[in-house]
This record gives structure tokens, C-alpha cells and sequence, in this order.
């Protein structure tokens, strides 16, 4: 697309007729004459080649040497109005949050107990579609993907490629990290990464689970004092229903929810603890999480722009130099 930098200097283009038919003629050694300040050699020219412009009591008429002449002006006028040719829009990234996405993809992550769209599903199943709404609204922030069981696994730097994270997270399968547990592992992995953010004011990890830290090199305790020292607000959710077949297994150690820990990790973060039991609470923590960490939305662009100037500028003095040399030999 072509814009014009100064589009009123085009109104000099008006000038010439303006001085011809608006300035009284003056009589000089040559007679009437008309006063034309933007062409000295006209009368010269005139005076080798016949009249510039003809006039008559019937029709008026100007000669090819005024229509060539009064091209170069109007060239001269369209590079004073600057004429850029702009590109396409780029958005520019505005200075949103970081947010770290931690999910837990171990194996327990497989029971049936939520549902999706009136259909049984399974946790991570749940995990997935909400998440990615979750992140997909994010335009501003830049988003990681931390997925762990067994051990802690980077998937994605912080990012603003949201089709990116969207491929991983329905790409991942539980277990693929293990088995067990890193709760540890994965938190420290995520305050490591959150060292490359610019913002330290704007960072946020987002901690899901579903059981506790059973696995790993870190202890929660650990975890817990390193995220402290760091100083970057955790949310954690603890998600599993809360059926009585499920805490029996809680109750003898086998794949519970240490919401305990959980609970501390969030107080000593600044952050929160929630439980989800549904995929309609975890709809709900998802949309209080981002009210609660609201994005800036206001889209910035940039347009490359080419100056063009040049190329009307150009196009006069080559007309200007042929009109001369035509005179000149037409003066010989």
C-alpha cells in the first residue's frame, strides 16, 4: 500500500494556472506578459520554438512543451509529498506476564473420573482442552511447558508461539515421564527457566498435580524454600475426585494428594492453592487465575515502510534534461 507522507503538497500543483489565470498580465519591453515564477526559460523557449500556449477568443489550448513542462512540476510536487509504500502489519509483542505451565503427566493422571462435553474422560484429557483455552487467551504473555512424572522435562520455552504449545499438549501421553512423581524436580526446572524472563515483576508458574512428591531429587521442603528465595508467584491445583475409593488410597499412600504441601507451596509464593474435582472446577480455577493475572490485550503493530521519493524525483530530471536538450537544439 502507497501512502503520501505530505499529501497538501500536492496542492502546489495548482500554482501555474493559478498564476496564469489569476495575476494580472505586466507590460514590459516585450509587451503583455504574464508573470511565471516557476519556469524562467519560457520566454526564451517561446521565442526559439513558437508560442507555449495558444490562446484564443474560441478555445484554449496549451503545446506539448507545456504539458511536458507542467509534468515535471506535478513530479516535483509528488516527491514533496513524500510517497512511502508501507508493508504488512507485524504485531508487536506486548510486555504481558511469563507464565509457566507445570502439568504432571504421570500414570495416575489416566483415571476416568472427570468428565468432557457429557462423556467420561480422564484427567488429562480435562487437563488438555482447559489448559489450552487458558493459554490461548494469554496474547500478550509468553508461555512454557514443563510436563513431568518420573523426571521433569522442558517442552517449551516461554514462548509466544501459542499453535506450538497447543501441539504439545495434545501430543503428550501419560506416562511418558514415568510413573511416579518429581513434584520437586519439575518446580525447580521451572524457577530455573523463569531466570531467562526480563520481567521479574510479571512471572507466574502454574503447578498441576494429581498426586505428591514421591520421586525426584528434591523434597518438597526444598522445593518449597527454593521457589520462596526466588520470589516468583506459584498457583497450585490439585486435581483427583474426591470419591471415598480415592482416599483410601490416600489414606494407605498410594498415589495421594499431598494438598498440604501444595497449600504451602502457594502461601510462601504469594500464590493459591485450589482444588479441582471436576472439569468445571478446573474451568472455573483456570478463568479466577486469569482474572487474577489479568494480560494486557492491547495489540501494538508495525508497518516496515520504503521511501519512494526518489523515483518521481527521478522521472522529473530525466524529463527536465530531455526537454532542455530538445530546446537546445531547436535553438541552434
Amino acid at each position: 500500500m502507497i501512502e503520501l507522507l505530505y499529501p497538501y503538497a500536492l496542492l502546489l500543483m495548482l500554482l501555474p494556472p493559478a498564476f496564469y489565470y489569476f495575476l494580472p498580465p505586466i507590460k514590459g519591453m516585450h509587451g503583455d506578459a504574464l508573470r511565471i515564477p516557476f519556469l524562467a526559460d519560457l520566454k526564451r523557449i517561446s521565442y526559439k520554438n513558437g508560442e507555449i500556449w495558444n490562446f484564443s477568443s474560441d478555445n484554449h489550448h496549451f503545446s506539448m512543451k507545456f504539458w511536458l513542462l507542467y509534468l515535471l512540476w506535478g513530479l516535483l510536487c509528488l516527491s514533496a509529498a513524500r510517497p512511502i509504500m508501507l508493508g504488512e502489519p507485524q504485531r508487536l509483542p506486548n510486555e504481558g506476564r511469563d507464565i509457566m505451565l507445570v502439568l504432571d503427566i504421570s500414570t495416575s493422571m489416566l483415571e476416568p473420573d472427570f468428565s468432557y462435553h457429557g462423556r467420561s474422560a480422564t484427567r488429562l484429557s480435562a487437563v488438555k482442552n482447559v489448559v489450552y483455552d487458558f493459554a490461548k487467551k494469554r496474547i500478550s504473555d509468553r508461555i512454557g511447558l514443563i510436563l513431568f512424572g518420573t523426571r521433569a522435562y522442558l517442552q517449551s520455552p516461554l514462548t509466544y508461539d501459542k499453535a506450538a504449545i497447543k501441539d504439545i499438549l495434545f501430543s503428550m501421553q501419560a506416562g511418558m515421564a514415568g510413573d511416579s512423581t518429581s513434584i520437586g524436580d519439575a518446580l525447580a526446572l521451572a524457577l530455573k527457566n523463569m531466570h531467562q524472563s526480563q520481567q521479574p515483576d510479571k512471572q507466574v508458574i502454574i503447578l498441576l498435580t494429581d498426586g505428591e512428591n514421591n520421586d525426584g531429587s528434591l523434597s518438597m521442603a526444598q522445593a518449597i524454600k527454593m521457589a520462596e528465595e526466588e520470589n516468583i508467584k506459584i498457583y497450585t491445583i490439585g486435581v483427583g475426585s474426591p470419591n471415598l475409593f480415592f482416599k483410601m488410597l490416600s489414606a494407605v499412600g498410594l498415589q495421594g494428594l499431598d494438598e498440604q504441601e501444595l497449600k504451602v507451596l502457594a502461601q510462601k509464593t504469594r500464590g493459591q492453592y485450589f482444588r479441582a474435582a471436576s472439569t468445571e472446577d478446573l474451568n472455573k480455577i483456570y478463568q479466577l487465575i486469569d482474572q487474577l493475572e489479568p494480560s494486557d490485550n492491547e495489540e501494538r503493530f508495525i508497518q516496515a515502510s520504503t521511501e519512494l521519493y526518489y523515483i518521481p524525483l527521478l522521472l522529473a530530471w530525466i524529463l527536465g534534461c530531455l526537454v532542455i536538450f530538445r530546446w537546445r537544439r531547436k535553438s541552434k
